[in-house]
């Protein structure tokens, strides 16, 4: 969450921040609420100094033989109005506390500022569009033929939204999330991680999850859990409430599955693995310095296409307007695929720097070079998101007879399998 300090010092910087973000938020009822907290504590604490100057007098009144019951009553009328700050404190900061957890990040200041996805430029891009010479499937009539996944008979299960893959399908599947888990650890200095696939409320908060997209994720009401929407959020709460004393940057990767209801986007791209509310994805977090927070983002973006370079995959790489930023990020780049059945770009990877955003929400710090306790800054990006990446492989790489090539780089982690055939 963004500092009250820093909003209550920078105004109008923070109004202009929100309106850039089309961000709905009342940062003028978050200064008032913080101005009455203050107020409130600056009463009773001045009430306190004046109830225990006049209780000192109690003893002295008895001593000289005068009836304290008078200065007594007026020691109690101050306890109760102490009481009275304290609990109007306490529903202060409660309402503050809530208001500041709806405020998204400040964009950085190399963020383009723009109105809608539409203004998002284009970084770069990697390879070149498919061609072929014949009229190419998309990939729900690819799957179907090939028998690598039933979409009905997972609906029938769980609903729409959970798919069932199967056989070299599911193979396929294992097959990435292993080929992505051995680059990441074996050539670009991760760590692996295998969390808990359910998360309770403060962990879902001190990514950002909580308060504000509580529809869009699943829940266990009975428990308190939430079945994880990304890796993101066990992975940098691992360290929530601790102050880190090992050497930054700290690089994290992990597969999960990921369950996302996503309540906002009903009846958007629902046709085959187009938009799903599970699905697996390999996750890259870092935990850095501020110094070197922006250096390490870019080498996370990297990491993140190396994936698709090693697959060799045409991808691009944009980077997200103010409008277009996710809620908690201060800086993104989106990674997409071309899908040439569908004519269009498939997002799989978001890379995201937060800065310090979701440090304070969880209280994750370091000790900085003059040993005191600051917040770290942290990253995160999908190395990257299945099954879009599917969906790139089966229509980038498939063949007239219907027959759908295997990657090289993925060929050892199909047993030695070089084409999906009938």
């Amino acid at each position: 969450m963004l500092d009250i300090r820093f909003i209550r010092e920078n105004t109008e910087a923070v109004k202009t921040a929100m309106k850039n973000r089309k961000a709905e938020v009342d940062i003028d009822a978050v200064i008032a609420l913080d101005n009455r907290r203050r107020e409130i504590v600056a009463e009773a604490e001045e009430l306190k100094a004046e109830r225990n100057r006049i209780s000192k007098n109690i003893g002295q009144m008895i001593k000289e033989g005068k009836n304290p019951e008078e200065v007594k009553t007026q020691v109690r009328e101050m306890g109760d109005k102490i009481s009275a700050f304290d609990e109007e404190q306490r529903e202060v900061e409660a309402k503050l506390k809530d208001g500041l957890l709806y405020i998204p990040n400040m964009p950085s200041a190399t963020t383009p500022v723009g109105q809608s996805e539409a203004d998002n430029p284009i970084v770069r891009s990697w390879g070149e569009k498919k061609r072929f010479d014949f009229e190419p499937k998309p990939h729900w009539d690819l799957g179907a033929e090939l028998g690598l996944f039933d979409l009905e008979r997972g609906a029938k299960l769980s609903g729409s939204g959970f798919p069932l893959f199967i056989g070299k399908g599911a193979k396929l599947e294992r097959a990435l999330i292993q080929f992505m888990l051995d680059l990441h650890t074996e050539e670009h200095g991760y760590t692996e991680i295998a969390p808990p696939f359910m998360c309770n409320a403060q962990t879902m908060t001190g990514t950002g999850q909580l308060p504000k997209f509580a529809e869009d994720m699943y829940c266990v009401p009975l428990d308190g859990l939430y079945p994880i929407p990304t890796a993101e959020v066990p992975v940098t709460n691992m360290y929530a409430q601790e102050i880190l004393d090992r050497e930054l940057p700290i690089l994290h990767t992990a597969y999960t599955p990921c369950f996302r209801r996503e309540a906002g986007s009903a009846g958007k791209d629902t046709r085959g693995l187009l938009r799903v509310h599970q699905f697996d994805k390999v996750e890259l977090v870092k935990f850095t310095t501020p110094e070197t927070s922006e250096a390490e983002h870019e080498k996370l973006t990297a990491d993140a296409e190396k994936v698709l370079q090693k697959l060799g995959l045409h991808y691009r790489v944009i980077e997200l307007c103010t409008a277009d930023l996710g809620f908690s990020a201060s800086k993104c780049y989106d990674i997409e695929l071309w899908a040439p059945a569908q004519d269009k770009w498939l997002e799989v990877s978001s890379c995201s720097n937060f800065k310090d955003y979701q440090a304070r929400r969880a209280n994750i710090r370091y000790r900085n070079e003059e040993g005191k306790p600051a917040f770290v800054h942290t990253l995160n990006g999908s190395g990257v998101a299945l099954p879009r990446l599917v969906i790139a492989i089966m229509e980038n790489n498939q063949n007239a007879d219907g027959s759908i090539d295997i990657p090289e780089a993925l060929q050892p982690y199909m047993g030695g399998l070089q084409k999906l055939e009938k």
